[in-house]
């Protein structure tokens, strides 16, 4: 909830509108979950609460931890179904991976959630339900969040808006915009809408091929957003907003957009896009016929970038061994599509 839900629930339990900050505190700072033992709310008012809120949270059917210490959650949702959450560790830090919706209807070709169809889209409070389970179980907020789980993010544009603007709410659960990445496919209408508003997060577009044969073959969104409508709104995205520099995801595959010809078309697409090219060798899963990059073709493409001046990283993925990686989530109660 956003700070005027919570004036609104004062106002409705007709109790001093100040209370609400105290409320905001022990839900989002402090991560309480009974409202019954809230310290410093009136007893009328916690009472009122337990009898007409529900708080959010969700349910741990199952547990995965890869070696690399990687901690994959399946997750039941208050209003059903499942998903998945990823916790990330690295040095000083943990990144949690939020789902923004139940399966995914963009049908990227190399995806294993896509196999599923699109269930349902989530609400605020499931994906803020995920934010608040890590702070259960590792006693933090995670330090990044990146909505890159399951989902199409912008496809479910007003949660997930609302959710950044409840992560990044400076008295309550307090991450920095800096923290906060939100993935697409490339829905053009929705980022225009998210500049407009000025969503305090950052930008990572999955890009995944230079031309518009490949893409279309990849990823059935640029059929309707092929590259030249997409990176006009990428330029202009970055010039307009505070967040300027736009990440580009770009997974690579064996054979399909990993040559020294892909990688030149690149460096050319990019031109004046102040971004940032995550190179993601592809994690495979069962029943694709992709296979990943060798190495010699990943460093290939790497070099190529950083020789034209880009800032180019390789990632080397996490969770692998569990399916926790980019591109492999999928709950295992969602039954693949047809």
């Amino acid at each position: 909830m956003l700070h005027g839900d919570l004036l609104d629930l004062c106002r409705q339990a007709g109790v001093k509108e100040v209370h609400a900050d105290t409320l905001r505190a022990c839900i989002f700072r402090r991560g309480e979950r009974d409202f019954l033992s809230m310290h410093g709310l009136p007893k009328l008012f916690t009472h009122w609460l337990k009898a007409h809120v529900c708080h959010p949270s969700v349910s741990v059917l199952h547990t995965q931890v890869d070696t690399d210490h990687t901690q994959k959650m399946l997750l039941r949702l208050p209003y059903g179904g499942e998903v998945e959450s990823v916790l990330i560790p690295a040095a000083g830090r943990i990144t949690q991976c939020i789902s923004s919706q139940v399966g995914c209807a963009m049908a990227c070709t190399f995806c294993l959630t896509a196999t599923a169809g699109l269930q349902r889209n989530l609400h605020t409070s499931e994906m803020i339900a995920q934010l608040m389970q890590a702070k259960w179980l590792m006693g933090s907020y995670p330090r990044n969040v990146v909505l890159m789980g399951m989902g199409e993010p912008l496809h479910n544009y007003n949660a997930v808006a609302r959710f950044v603007w409840i992560a990044t709410d400076p008295a309550g659960i307090a991450l920095s915009p800096r923290r906060i990445t939100l993935s697409t496919s490339g829905l053009v209408p929705a980022i225009k809408r998210m500049q407009a508003d000025n969503l305090p997060c950052n930008l990572a577009v999955s890009l995944n091929a230079s031309n518009d044969t490949v893409r279309n073959d990849l990823m059935p969104v640029n059929h309707k957003y092929p590259l030249s409508v997409l990176m006009p709104v990428l330029r202009d995205f970055s010039a307009q907003t505070k967040r300027k520099r736009v990440l580009i995801e770009y997974v690579l595959i064996d054979g399909v957009n990993d040559t020294l010809k892909d990688a030149m078309a690149l460096v050319d697409l990019l031109a004046d896009l102040p971004c940032t090219v995550n190179l993601l060798p592809l994690n495979t899963h069962h029943g694709t016929s992709y296979r990943r990059s060798s190495d010699a073709a990943v460093q290939q493409f790497w070099q190529t970038l950083n020789s034209a001046g880009y800032v180019a990283v390789v990632r080397q993925s996490r969770g692998q061994n569990i399916s926790a990686a980019c591109g492999q989530l999928k709950a295992e109660n969602i039954p693949p599509k047809d």
